[in-house]
């Protein structure tokens, strides 16, 4: 005991302490070597699965190696020195010889210092190039030996005598290689071979990096200089490592889920027992269940549902647990600052204590601190990269599943939702990762605290318990209330996002039919009932943060004040008060996350359960269409009573089909409208649900649809679709398909780029670059949905004969062709004609009408009608269609790039040339074939303007209140710890203190006005910050309604989509809880450095250089984050675009079979949006970590000068002064917000960038004057008109003089090119005039306003757009007609029978683009619009091409009797439509040719004549 005494004296009380010497030869020795064998088995195991490759002998290596081995001898040489000392009698040096401990410590050193060297050896063949268990252990063998080193110093100093030379120099020799092997294990080794990094372009430098880089993020520097130096672009971005990139992740995952699914199929199968109706998988779908069935599947259905939680867990479980060892050691770490914080009061109030322990108290602090950073950020590092995988993986995993997903599930969810899936939600994952870990931690961090306090305060802790216990179910109950809110939102903003996609989509419809206000009106609604959701979310919000803000200081306030009612002799000191305070600022942090945990897992859920259902929607039957040749059998394609629906509870649409068709034949099939044309591809491609029957079909399928299919990519990859280029069998198919002279006219050849779907194609083109893609394919089955019905008739028989027909390219092939041309019929081998679901008939041409059946009937009818194309001549090449509308559009891209002028004359008139030839004019500069533009990343800082402008949006007023109240709130925060400090120096009378009544009223009051700025700031924000989003979103919508068509063909629906969901969302959400937190910790980092100040004064000289440096680091930082966030964001967009085009395009994959290689593309990228996601992660870990150090040097200054100045300073200032120091480490918080809110700010830059896009003419004039009913007669008078597309090109149309009466019906015709559709467009004022005036009863239209003339004429436009809404508001958006009035114009437009058919009526609902009627009938829709509004001038752009001759009939006749008085304008095709008109507008490149009677125009056997009699009418 008294030994002890004597030692402990002799190491804690000295002025000069020392440890004996006993201590230094077991423990200090023995503690390395425990750590490398507790390490090494774990380490090895780890190695062993973690192989990187080996890694070749190189210096470094020997060097270690050689150190290692030397280290072993000296071992060794200490104990046979033992043994020698021994065996001369104990005549040695020390008294202590005799003790076993001289042989078996260096015994132990040298078995582990030879362990250490075959670790090194084995970390070199697994590829490790630096090691942190090797770091470590020689780390702590140099501390431990530091402690033996300089007490033999000291020994030597002071007893000379008692030196053994031997074991002098072994010591000094073993320090100095320990020392040579840190710094050796610090230096990492060269790259393994073969890994991954040598095969990458730009390998990320993380895997390379020592051990000490990676701790401190310090591999990353150079990006950050980079981006300092200038904007970080693409190309400086690195390689994603290979375990996170998609091609690793996503397979886990989706291999799991499968696991997870199959798991509840099996039971299940069990369970069913009704053997007919039995469904593969879930009964998800409401089908009517047989009574034996109904009870006991129910049952299994609630219990079984696959987990997707669990999935999860079993891919990033195992990582992701690194993380909770991370975050347990930091727990406990987070409590020694106030333990330290207890010692140093006491060591201040103890005059005695020798003044070293103070500066080892101030050591260990900033240790401590440190080495907390370091976990913490390595915790954050683990949950980001996690949280990073998991969204690669659901992204992959949704992208995966939406290729497979069967029609009727498809249905179930837009795009719009399906997009969301992949953006919104996998993005509530990532956010709840970070913190998942405080479910347990929170608990784990409050008990310790209210242990420490215990131990300070006795029971007295129990009061403020019972607060914070009070605090959990008004937080709770707050979290359940926002989250149903949150669900309201997600509703709102799906439904507003849908409607802004299709009004996007639409935009050229609503411009021609001037229904913008009606859509806004629909947008803003849904945006008016989506802020109100805002609104109440942020009055519970202001509640939140008041309960937050106030919890620790009312649970402060009444622990105190029960700790001194309670006895009088209860005394507050500094250190019960100030230690306890900062318990209750740890306490504060998992109190005020637990609720934000609770709440963001409950969000996750709700995203999970979304997802969840999403991944386990049906998927298509894969055995539904068998695909395997069966030997012997000559037919292609059969199905034997078949019959299928859409979905598995629906009737059947197809019935009883059973048909043969052999091998390499052309097979028409023709029927009505809505008779089942189409569904019966999508039966051949297993696109429908089999019901019963069979159907095989042999071979490869290449498959065209009814509505092509185009993605943005260049028109040549549109075509080769993924296969390999064979140039001659290129060409040969672009011939064929009468590509050439587009390819003449589009500015970079076949090179040039697609916009999205199409945009700046005509509807021909897409038909017959779709064809183009399925000829090139070269399959054995062709399966072609009406490819002709887009295209002239000059154009469909040119297609005819060079690829469908009978000498086609496609020949040999087996040819299913849906159409309604009935001059093709007579060369199919077999004709299966469709009524009703049902093939009535099948044969040859001749046998069909030879049976003088339906199909007979059907011909005779319309044989005079299309009489035109039988017998017209031969074409020339000159003569190929040439698409107008897309010569416009391109040339739009012609001039985007002035790169090369060519006159639009030239290019029409050039006769096609050689094959090569036209497609080599990819040589053109390959800019000049870009369209689209593509989100551009915006560099520098963003301005300040942009603040000013979000100010000014909240107002100015309420922005100066917030402050204010913001302010006040933390001036009384600072006053009431103050307060604090003064209560506790008050001197202690008679052991108890006088004056506690005053001081504790006073603390209470001050508390009080606290909490009341508190909540008025957060309301004034909150409101503010929707103040702001309501009037940003209103001019966005208002502006991009305004812009001009060019406008839209110019700039990807998806930017404008991604401003108004993603930037919208920023700036309703984020960025107001941004400023919140912004300000608090501004004020926080603020109050702490005056409080240091303070109390003690000496602070002031190291402030400014830390300050420099917080400075220096933070601009740094901000510039590189600023930009990583702004290239992340911008390649988001690629993602969701491809996935859009994607879903449009599913059935054209899936029939190509290129599913595998859509999913290698959205994979990419993802990766390449996680490229630029990874580096701004570090880069937070980076600035985490120089920033916290900073803190943690605050830290140990503030208590390093009280220390020196302990005679001078109260107790109580000085415990105000480090309790605030250690809050201080809020810096990094600071910066991460500041740069947060720069980074999102951004989105109101984005937002209001389109106030600044060209807008068009003012919609409508105040006052109008116009007279009333304008226009009254109709006539339309051209004078000299001419326009052109942009800015420096040619006119497309010039000097037209044309005069129309009211109630003329005139034909416009011309070849394609010819400026048919610029005229429209010109009359719509769609495109401003250049020259001349078209003045409409004697008003200058370009005098009006867009609506007021648009309004008063009508057109029915070419491709039929259908907006998601009932049929109604698809009719008449303004509700301006009676319910009398629009069955009417339905029973005109022949649509009547159908509506009353329908369970809605009018109400029922058109799905997105009216995808659940059939194009016929949205054309008949578009007639029935037009026939509503009745205005005096129709304009009919041929809208006739999909439509089956007695539809077309129907149209044509309804025009004639209805329209019999106005004024009709029609761009004809085919001419037999316009032979009965008053006049025909004949237009030859750009100017009027012919202008007369049809009759008149034939006798003067002009250009008309031509085209008549290659129609064969004359």
């Amino acid at each position: 005991q008294n030994r002890l005494e004597c030692d402990w004296n002799r190491t804690w009380h000295s002025e000069n302490p020392d440890l004996t010497q006993c201590f230094q030869n077991t423990v200090l020795v023995w503690l390395p070597c425990l750590y490398l064998w507790l390490c090494a088995p774990i380490y090895v195991l780890y190695l062993k699965s973690h192989n990187r490759g080996y890694i070749c002998m190189t210096h470094l290596n020997k060097a270690k190696t050689a150190v290692g081995f030397l280290l072993w001898i000296v071992c060794w040489a200490d104990v046979f020195y033992s043994f020698w000392e021994k065996s001369q009698d104990g005549g040695g040096c020390s008294p202590y010889t005799q003790a076993p401990v001289f042989l078996v410590s260096p015994t132990m050193l040298g078995i582990t210092m030879l362990l250490a060297t075959l670790l090194t050896q084995y970390e070199r063949l697994k590829g490790v190039q630096s090691s942190g268990v090797m770091l470590n252990f020689w780390l702590v063998a140099i501390l431990c030996a530091t402690v033996t080193f300089r007490s033999k110093i000291i020994q030597a100093i002071r007893e000379p005598l008692t030196v053994c030379m031997f074991r002098y120099t072994t010591f000094y020799t073993y320090y100095t290689l320990l020392l040579v092997s840190l710094v050796l294990s610090a230096i990492p080794d060269q790259p393994p071979l073969f890994s991954q990094a040598s095969r990458d372009a730009n390998p990320c430098p993380e895997i390379g990096a020592s051990f000490l880089s990676r701790i401190s993020f310090w591999w990353i520097t150079g990006l950050m200089i980079t981006g300092y130096k200038r904007p970080l672009e693409q190309k400086d971005l690195w390689c994603l490592n290979s375990e996170d990139r998609s091609q690793r992740v996503v397979p886990q995952l989706v291999r799991r889920w499968n696991n997870e699914c199959l798991k509840v199929k099996r039971p299940e199968e069990k369970m069913l027992y009704s053997p007919k109706k039995a469904p593969r998988g879930e009964r998800k779908d409401g089908q009517p269940i047989e009574e034996s069935e109904i009870l006991i599947t129910n049952i299994s259905q609630k219990s079984a549902e696959p987990s997707l939680f669990w999935a999860l867990c079993l891919t990033f479980g195992p990582y992701f647990l690194i993380s909770s060892l991370y975050k347990i050691i930091q727990d406990i770490l987070m409590f020694v600052g106030p333990e330290i914080l207890r010692l140093l009061i006491q060591f201040v109030n103890d005059s005695n204590a020798p003044s070293w322990q103070g500066y080892f108290y101030t050591a260990l602090l900033f240790v401590c601190t440190c080495f907390q950073t370091l976990i913490l950020q390595k915790y954050f590092h683990v949950c980001f990269t996690t949280g990073m995988r998991l969204r690669t993986a659901i992204v992959g995993a949704v992208y995966r599943k939406a290729l497979v997903i069967s029609n009727a599930a498809r249905r179930t969810s837009t795009v719009g939702e399906i997009v969301n899936l992949m953006s919104v939600d996998a993005q509530r994952f990532m956010d709840l990762i970070t913190y998942i870990n405080m479910i347990w931690s929170a608990p784990l961090q409050v008990v310790l605290a209210l242990y420490f306090l215990w131990q300070n305060l006795g029971p007295s802790v129990l009061a403020g318990v019972a607060v914070m216990v009070l605090m959990v179910p008004i937080n709770a109950v707050i979290a359940m209330k926002t989250k149903t809110y949150q669900v309201a939102q997600m509703k709102s903003k799906d439904n507003r996002i849908k409607l802004m996609n299709e009004l996007l989509n639409g935009i050229k419809v609503l411009k021609l039919y001037a229904w913008e206000v009606a859509f806004k009106d629909k947008v803003s609604a849904i945006r008016e009932s989506e802020l109100q959701v805002l609104k109440k979310a942020a009055y519970l919000g202001a509640v939140s943060t008041f309960t937050w803000v106030c919890a620790p200081f009312l649970v402060a306030l009444s622990t105190f004040a029960v700790y001194v009612m309670i006895d009088e002799r209860n005394v507050l000191d500094a250190q019960k008060a100030f230690v306890s305070l900062a318990l209750f600022n740890i306490l504060r942090f998992p109190l005020n996350m637990l609720p934000m945990v609770i709440s963001s897992m409950v969000q996750a859920s709700v995203s999970m359960k979304r997802l969840r259902v999403f991944l386990s929607h049906e998927e298509l039957q894969e055995d539904s269409v068998e695909r395997k040749v069966i030997a012997g059998c000559s037919d292609s394609i059969s199905i034997d009573d078949g019959s299928f629906s859409w979905s598995r509870n629906d009737s059947p649409t197809l019935k009883r089909l059973s048909v043969r068709i052999p091998d390499g034949s052309l097979v028409a099939v023709v029927g009505h409208v809505g008779s089942g044309k189409s569904s019966l591809l999508s039966a051949l491609l297993g696109e429908m649900e089999k019901l019963e029957g069979s159907v095989s079909v042999r071979g490869s399928v290449a498959y065209v649809p009814q509505q092509a299919w185009i993605q943005n990519a260049t028109l040549k990859d549109n075509i080769m679709f993924g296969q390999e280029r064979k140039e001659s069998w290129y060409h040969r198919v672009v011939e064929a398909c009468a590509l050439l002279p587009d390819l003449e006219i589009l500015p970079a050849g076949d090179g040039t780029e697609i916009g999205e779907k199409g945009v700046n194609l005509s509807g021909g083109q897409k038909q017959r670059v779709s064809l183009a893609r399925a000829v090139y394919c070269d399959c054995a089955v062709y399966l072609l949905d009406d490819p002709l019905s887009a295209v002239d008739a000059h154009v469909g028989k040119h297609i005819f004969e060079n690829v469908i027909g009978p000498q086609g390219v496609l020949k040999d092939r087996t040819r299913v062709l849906v159409t309604h041309g009935l001059s093709y019929l007579p060369q199919a081998d077999l004709i299966l004609v469709m009524v009703e679901g049902e093939i009535t008939e099948m044969g040859s041409y001749l046998e069909l009408m030879g049976r003088d059946g339906a199909f007979a009937e059907f011909l005779r009818t319309y044989a005079n009608k299309e009489q035109e194309d039988d017998d017209s001549g031969h074409l020339t090449p000159a003569c190929l269609s040439l698409h107008l509308s897309v010569f416009l559009c391109l040339s739009v891209c012609l001039s985007l790039y002035m790169s090369i002028s060519l006159s639009s004359n030239s290019t029409l008139a050039a006769a096609v040339r050689v094959d090569g030839d036209v497609i080599g004019k990819k040589a053109k500069n390959a800019e000049v074939g870009k369209l689209t533009e593509a989100d551009k990343a915006n560099t520098g800082r963003v301005k300040l303007s942009v603040f000013w402008e979000y100010m000014k949006a909240i107002g100015v007023a309420l922005s100066v209140i917030s402050l204010i109240l913001f302010f006040s709130h933390h001036f009384a925060s600072l006053f009431s710890n103050y307060w604090l400090s003064l209560w506790t120096d008050d001197p202690v009378v008679n052991g108890t203190q006088p004056s506690r009544e005053m001081r504790l009223g006073v603390y209470g009051a001050l508390g009080l006005s606290q909490g009341i700025a508190v909540f008025c700031y957060s309301i004034a924000v909150s409101i503010g910050g929707i103040l702001a989003s309501r009037y940003l979103h209103q001019s966005m919508l208002h502006n991009v309604l305004r812009a001009p068509m060019s406008f839209f063909e110019r700039t990807p629906s998806g930017n404008l989509v991604n401003r108004f969901a993603k930037e919208t969302d920023t700036i309703d959400s984020v960025i107001p809880s941004i400023i919140k937190m912004f300000m608090g910790s501004m004020f926080n980092v603020v109050g702490s450095c005056v409080v240091i100040l303070i109390a003690t004064p000496l602070v002031a000289i190291i402030i400014p250089p830390l300050g420099l440096l917080y400075f220096f680091v933070q601009r740094f930082y901000v510039s590189s984050s600023r930009q990583l966030k702004r290239l992340e964001s911008v390649s988001r967009s690629p993602v969701y675009t491809h996935f859009n085009e994607t879903l449009l395009g599913t059935s054209v994959i899936r029939a190509f079979g290129e599913q595998e290689r859509f999913i290698r593309e959205s994979d990419g990228r993802v990766d390449h949006n996680q490229k630029a996601y990874y580096p701004s992660i570090v880069a937070n870990r980076w600035l985490a970590v120089r920033l916290e150090f900073v803190g943690n040097c605050i830290v140990m200054f503030a208590a390093l000068f009280a220390v020196m100045a302990r005679e001078s300073l109260s107790p109580g200032i000085m415990g105000l002064s480090i309790s605030y120091a250690l809050q201080v480490t809020s810096l990094t918080w600071l910066v991460r917000m500041s740069s947060d809110l720069e980074t999102n700010i951004v989105a109101v830059e984005r937002v209001k960038e389109y106030d600044d896009t060209e807008k068009e003419a003012e919609w409508r004039h105040d006052p109008s004057s116009l007279p009333h009913g304008w226009p009254t007669a109709g006539n339309i008078d051209i004078r000299g008109f001419g326009l052109r597309y942009r800015e420096d090109q040619e006119l497309a149309i010039r000097d037209i003089t044309v005069a129309i009466q009211g109630g003329e019906k005139v034909g416009i015709v011309g070849r394609t090119g010819a400026g048919k559709s610029s005229l429209t467009l010109g009359l719509f004022r769609i495109i401003e005039a250049c020259e001349g005036e078209i003045q409409i009863d004697g008003v200058n239209i370009a005098t009006l306003g867009l609506h007021e003339l648009r309004s008063r004429i009508t057109i029915i436009p070419q491709d039929p757009v259908l907006f998601s809404g009932s049929l109604r508001m698809n009719l008449d958006p303004f509700d301006g007609y009676s319910d009398e009035e629009v069955w009417r114009a339905l029973e005109l437009a022949h649509l009547k029978s159908f509506v009353s058919g329908l369970p809605d009526k009018l109400k029922h609902e058109c799905s997105e683009g009216g995808e659940n009627l059939s194009l016929g009938q949205r054309q008949l829709v578009c007639l029935a619009r037009a026939l509503l509004r009745k205005t005096k001038i129709l304009v009919l752009d041929e809208a006739t091409a999909a439509v089956d001759l007695e539809t077309d009939n129907l149209i044509q006749s309804t025009i004639r009797t209805q329209f019999d008085d106005c004024t009709v304008l029609t761009i004809a095709h085919r001419l037999n439509t316009i032979m009965d008109y008053t006049r025909v507008l004949v237009l030859d490149k750009g100017e009027m040719a012919e202008f007369d009677s049809p009759s008149a125009l034939i006798s003067k056997r002009g250009i008309f004549y031509k085209m008549a009699k290659d129609s064969g009418l004359v």
